[in-house]
C-alpha cells in the first residue's frame, strides 16, 4: 500500500447477490458517515432501465448523491473497464473533497475490475471468432460450455450457459494464448494501490434468498414492469434484433420480449424471469466466492438488522 492510501479513508465496498439487500443497506451506511454511493451495476447506469434494474428511487437519489445511475442510453455502450477507469477517478475526485466512497452492487465484473483490475487479455481474433460461431450455430451452446467448463471451471461457474457473447469470448482467449481467463486474471494487473478497499458480502440462507428473489419479481410486476418492457421492445425493437445490446437482453426483460414476440405465454415469461434470476444469483455468488476476497456478514432482514449491521460497518472501517 502507498503512503497516500494509508492516508485516504477506506472505500466501503457491499456486494452480494441480487435481492440480498445491498441498496438499502449501502444507503444506510452512506448516510451514517457522509458518504456519496457508486452504484456496481451494469444496468443502472442507463436511463431508460427502471423498475427491471431495481434503481433507486428519486427521493433517495435525492438524499444521497450516486454515481452510476442515469448517466448513460441504452445505445452507448459501456464495458465493465470503462466503470472501472472512471470509478477510480470518481473516488478520487471524492476523496479530495475530503469526502467518503460507499460502493454497491452485484455486478460481478464491475467489482473485480475496479478491486483487482484487469489482466492483459489478448485481442480479439476475428479468425478464430468466426469459427467459434459456425461451432455455436452447429452444435449449440451446451457442447461449447462444456468445453469451457473442462477447461475453466472456475469461469463457466460464472457465465450464462444460455448466453452466448462471454463464452465465445472466454474459448477465444483460450485459443489465442493458451491459457484460461482464470489463469490470466490470476495475473492480471493490480487494482489502484492508492486506494484501500473494505469488501463486505451479504449471505443469507439459500431458501431465503431465492423467497426474496420471489417476492421481489412480483413487486416489480406490480409496480408496471410489463409496461416498462413493452415501451423499450417498441423503441428498440431494431437494436434488439441488429445488435442484441447486452443491457436489454438482461433478465427481467428478455423473457418479457419472448412474450411480446409471442415465443411463450405471460405465466412462463414470469416464472422465467423468477428462475433466471435465482441462477444469477448462483452464479454470482459462485463468483465473490473464487474471484474476490469477501468478509461475509449475514444480511439484514428487517429494520432492526439493517441498523445493526450499519453500526457494526461503520465500527470497523
Amino acid at each position: 500500500m502507498s503512503s497516500s492510501a494509508s492516508r485516504q479513508p477506506p472505500v466501503i465496498v457491499i456486494l452480494g447477490p441480487t435481492a440480498s439487500g445491498k441498496s438499502a443497506l449501502a444507503l444506510a451506511v452512506a448516510k451514517k458517515i457522509g458518504a456519496e454511493i457508486i452504484s456496481a451495476d451494469s444496468r443502472q447506469i442507463y436511463k431508460e432501465l427502471n423498475i427491471g434494474a431495481a434503481k433507486p428511487s428519486a427521493e433517495v437519489l435525492q438524499e444521497v448523491k450516486h454515481h452510476f445511475v442515469n448517466e448513460k442510453t441504452v445505445e452507448e455502450p459501456f464495458t465493465a473497464g470503462d466503470f472501472a477507469v472512471a470509478a477510480v477517478e470518481r473516488i478520487h475526485d471524492i476523496h479530495r473533497r475530503e469526502g467518503r466512497v460507499v460502493i454497491a452492487g452485484g455486478s460481478t465484473l464491475y467489482l473485480e475490475g475496479i478491486l483487482k483490475g484487469f489482466a492483459d487479455l489478448p485481442p480479439a481474433d476475428p479468425e478464430i471468432r468466426a469459427r467459434l460461431l459456425v461451432e455455436l450455430e452447429r452444435f449449440g451452446n451446451a457442447q461449447l460450455y462444456e468445453r469451457l467448463r473442462q477447461r475453466d471451471p472456475e469461469q463457466a461457474a460464472t457465465l450464462d450457459p444460455t448466453k452466448s457473447q462471454r463464452l465465445i469470448r472466454s474459448l477465444e482467449i483460450m485459443e489465442i494464448s493458451g491459457k484460461s481467463v482464470t489463469e490470466l486474471q490470476s495475473l492480471g494487473k493490480a487494482g489502484d494501490t492508492d486506494l484501500r478497499f473494505i469488501t463486505f458480502g451479504l449471505s443469507m440462507p439459500r431458501e431465503i434468498l431465492y423467497q426474496r428473489i420471489n417476492q421481489r419479481t412480483d413487486a416489480m410486476i406490480d409496480a408496471g414492469l410489463c409496461d416498462e418492457a413493452e415501451q423499450l421492445y417498441h423503441k428498440y425493437r431494431e437494436l434488439l434484433v441488429d445488435k442484441g445490446t447486452s443491457a436489454l437482453k438482461s433478465v427481467g426483460y428478455q423473457e418479457l420480449f419472448h412474450y411480446f414476440d409471442g415465443a411463450i405465454n405471460y405465466a412462463e415469461a414470469v416464472r422465467l424471469i423468477k428462475q433466471h434470476t435465482r441462477n444469477y444469483a448462483k452464479r454470482q455468488l459462485t463468483f465473490f466466492n473464487n474471484r474476490l476476497t469477501v468478509n461475509w456478514v449475514p444480511a439484514p432482514i428487517d429494520s432492526n438488522g439493517l441498523e445493526t449491521l450499519t453500526v457494526t460497518l461503520e465500527k470497523k472501517n
